[in-house]
């Protein structure tokens, strides 16, 4: 037990680190990504760190798996390279008996995994969605932000100084916007002191009202401007009648992925795999840790990489075909698992059974 619980805490504690620091790497270009929309007004601030939040669940889809893998890599490495491994080993501890220890953090990896797969990633996707198709039904003013040009899909820019917290008051408002239709080609600019949204109790429509300014029009060539000067200008700000819609598979629980939509079936194999995929990994991990003292536990590092990106792609791969309805998905994922639980079975014990088919005696035929 002794002996279990140090190797199960080496494991534990590479595992840990390697998740950590694969997870904050992920995290921070995917925070970048969010934050640079956030700053050109295609997403709104407020629901930034929310949606990173959302989006762990997906990441540990993937990195819990490698993390396990280099994680028992890592471990029983040093313990070959620290000569532990051959203490161990003088004091009886078998591969088996190895296997079985990296096995039990596997097993808690792989009950992660499947929770995560089958049940908390999809409704986490489903939050972020939601959030992500809810931008597309605010308006221009919604997503508005102060002293930056800010474009609208209408083809409009706006832009102000200062705006106040609940976003109804603006001061030194610029607006240019382009001609359609039969106006096309002409240009209008507004500009005003401050501007006001409001909204009319009996429709629910929204207005702008600017207060204290002037607009130009003219067509870009030509010599003709027209400038008038207001006190109030009003327009009615467009109503984005987008509905909030989920679509993604990959948002969708997973009683809901069964049917004969390829892409739900493709997405069912993707969660299925992913927690079968951990104990194979784990059984390939041990025999490849096996390593020389002078050679160093990073000698094998990145043969191991190699081959978990061929077991990873394979899967993705398969998962493709059975999106694009090219394969029978349920069998589709099988044979790939099948595949690497027969190399980690040869890796494990192939010269042991090879050593003891050599050492049979020949059969005498009289």
């Amino acid at each position: 037990m002794i002996i279990f619980r140090y190797i199960a805490k080496e494991v534990l504690l590479s595992f840990s680190a390697v998740a950590g620091i694969l997870l904050v790497i992920i995290m921070s270009g995917r925070f970048i990504h969010y934050l640079s929309r956030a700053a050109t007004g295609r997403l709104k601030s407020d629901y930034l760190f929310q949606l990173i939040g959302y989006q762990i669940p997906d990441f540990l889809l993937v990195l819990l798996p490698l993390s396990i893998f280099l994680g028992i890599l890592l471990a029983y490495g040093r313990l070959y390279v620290d000569s532990e491994m051959t203490v161990l080993r003088a004091c009886g501890v078998s591969s088996e008996r190895l296997l079985l220890y990296a096995m039990v953090p596997g097993i808690l990896v792989t009950l992660m995994v499947g929770a995560l797969s089958l049940a908390v990633a999809p409704w986490a996707s489903h939050n972020a969605e939601w959030i992500l198709a809810k931008q597309k039904t605010f308006t221009e003013f919604d997503m508005l932000l102060p002293s930056r040009f800010n474009k609208a899909s209408q083809g409009r820019v706006t832009y102000t100084e200062r705006l106040s917290e609940d976003r109804k008051r603006m001061d030194e408002v610029f607006i240019a916007s382009l001609g359609v239709g039969a106006s096309r080609g002409k240009v209008t600019l507004l500009l005003a002191e401050t501007g006001t949204q409001e909204i009319k109790s009996d429709t629910g429509s929204r207005y702008l009202v600017l207060n204290e300014g002037y607009r130009y029009d003219f067509v870009p060539g030509e010599p003709e401007l027209r400038i008038t000067r207001y006190e109030k200008y009003g327009f009615k700000i467009p109503k984005n009648e987008d509905v909030i819609e989920i679509s993604e598979a990959k948002a969708l629980s997973t009683p809901r992925l069964y049917g004969d939509d390829p892409e739900h079936r493709a997405e069912l194999l993707w969660r299925l795999a992913l927690p079968v995929m951990v104990p194979i990994l784990v059984m390939l991990a041990v025999p490849l840790s096996r390593v020389n003292p002078r050679q160093g536990r990073f000698i094998k590092l990145i043969p191991s990489i190699i081959l978990y990106l061929v077991y990873l792609g394979s899967i993705m791969a398969t998962r493709a075909a059975v999106e694009d309805d090219r394969l029978d998905w349920q069998w589709a994922m099988w044979p790939i698992h099948l595949g690497f639980l027969m190399l980690a079975i040869v890796l494990n014990w192939g010269g042991a059974i090879l050593r003891r088919f050599r050492a049979r005696p020949a059969v005498k035929v009289a």
